[in-house]
């Protein structure tokens, strides 16, 4: 995904409640003065980040939302400034600090009506940093546990529809991850370590697109371990979900060549 098409999903998603990009008191700010740490009144301060957010200059603009919080703590703008931070952040693909600021957020304000908001730049900073399948998935996995409590705690709001939509993706990349470690077991001869991989698509990713391929290489695997009952079990399960795939036809043949006292269907 692109900066800019980033930038405005998550503009769009920020347009709730006080959550709003457009300042107040933006035109009580006399002079744009944006050096980060020059003492100023609030809304200056204020007006120049979100100057500065407008114009692109993202990281710029979340060390002065940073500033607002830091020089002013007890004012109104503190608290919107605290997760502006985090979505300049967000923007400038800085994502820890992204999440740390939004965590903060949630810390000091825990049942804010922006609440929804700060979870939701938490899932998708993770998301955001999702790896190639052949990489550690601790990233996913968080992206995954972030989704899900987006979608627990506001399951009404557009950020949790939001969430459902990415935490397909998430589930169809966790079940890519195992059918590679699978597929690589089987290349080694541990047949049984891949059944274990296969079996898990099956039974924790079921809707994702991996779980026909995921049937057939249990099939291969059952065989291969002298089992051909399971195997008939899982080409079964194959013919009945997935008729009409590759992998079925695939399944059906191996069954017919080293099991022919079974049926594949």
């Amino acid at each position: 995904m692109s900066h800019t098409s980033r930038f405005k999903l998550v503009l769009l998603a920020a347009t709730t409640g006080a959550l709003v990009l457009t300042s107040g008191c933006a035109g009580r700010g006399g002079k744009n003065r944006d050096t980060a740490y020059v003492a100023r009144d609030v809304d200056t301060l204020y007006s120049a980040a979100k100057n500065r957010l407008d114009r692109g200059d993202t990281r710029q603009a979340a060390a002065l939302f940073d500033e607002v919080e830091r020089q002013h703590p007890y004012s109104p703008w503190a608290r919107r400034a605290q997760l502006m931070s985090a979505f300049s952040y967000y923007a400038a693909r800085d994502y820890t600090k992204a999440v740390q600021s939004a965590q903060r957020f949630l810390s000091i304000h825990p049942g804010n009506k922006d609440a929804a908001y700060a979870y939701y730049l938490i899932a998708v900073s993770y998301y955001e940093q999702i790896s190639d399948v052949s990489r550690d998935q601790k990233i996913t996995q968080q992206a995954k546990t972030a989704l899900n409590d987006v979608i627990r705690r506001y399951p009404d709001t557009r950020y949790a529809a939001d969430a459902r939509l990415k935490l397909d993706l998430v589930n169809d990349h966790l079940a890519g991850k195992e059918m590679t470690i699978g597929r690589s077991y089987q290349r080694s001869g541990k047949w049984l370590a891949a059944a274990l991989r296969f079996r898990n698509v099956i039974d924790d990713y079921q809707t994702t697109s991996h779980t026909p391929e995921a049937l057939f290489r249990l099939v291969e695997s059952y065989l291969s371990l002298g089992v051909p009952e399971e195997a008939q079990k899982a080409a079964a399960v194959l013919g009945a979900s997935y008729p009409d795939t590759e992998w079925y036809a695939k399944a059906y043949k191996l069954m017919n060549r080293y099991a022919p006292g079974t049926q594949a269907s």
